[in-house]
C-alpha cells in the first residue's frame, strides 16, 4: 500500500489504511471497534471508514496493552475523551495516572512472588501448610483439597 497519496490527507481512512498506518492487524482494528475502543462509519458503498483520529487512539490502546492495562480500563479511559479528536499528551497523562496505582499494585506482587521463590522446590503441591506461594498460612484447606489459586481474584 505504501505512503498515502498527498491528495488523501486530512481525509478519513479505509481499515487497511489504519491497520498499515498503526501497525496493527486488520482483525485487531476489528475488534477494537466491536469492543467500543473506536469507531468508524460507513460512506455511501457501505465501505467502513475511520477518522484519522483513530491512529492516535490506536497507539494509546497499544502502549496500555503493553503495559497491562486491561481492555476494560482503556475503554472507560477512553469513554471519557471526546469522540471527535485525537488524545491529547494532557489525556494520556490523566489516563496513565489513572492505571498507575493498579500497575504498582501489580508490581508490588510480582516482587513478592519472585522473593518468595527462593523457598519454592515446584513440587505442584498447591496446598500444603507450608507452601508460602500457592497457599500461605494454609487458608485454603477450608475450601478442601486440591490445586487453589494464587490470586483468586
Amino acid at each position: 500500500m505504501g505512503m498515502l497519496d498527498p491528495d488523501s490527507y486530512g481525509k478519513d481512512l479505509t481499515v487497511g489504511e489504519v491497520a498499515e498506518r498503526s501497525g496493527v492487524a486488520v482483525s485487531t482494528i476489528h475488534f477494537y471497534e466491536a469492543k467500543g475502543l473506536i469507531r468508524s462509519w460507513r460512506n455511501p458503498g457501505n465501505q467502513r471508514r475511520f477518522p484519522r483520529e483513530v491512529l492516535r487512539r490506536v497507539a494509546v490502546i497499544k502502549v496500555a496493552q503493553r503495559l497491562g492495562v486491561s481492555l476494560n480500563a482503556i475503554a472507560k479511559a477512553l469513554d471519557s475523551l471526546p469522540a471527535d479528536r485525537a488524545p491529547t499528551a494532557e489525556d494520556w497523562k490523566a489516563m496513565s495516572e489513572s492505571w498507575r496505582a493498579e500497575l504498582d499494585e501489580r508490581i508490588e506482587k510480582l516482587v513478592r512472588l519472585r522473593d518468595n521463590l527462593d523457598g519454592c522446590i515446584g513440587c505442584g503441591c498447591l496446598s500444603i501448610r507450608e507452601c508460602p506461594l500457592r497457599n500461605p498460612w494454609d487458608e485454603l484447606s477450608e475450601q478442601g483439597p486440591g490445586p487453589r489459586l494464587l490470586d483468586p481474584s
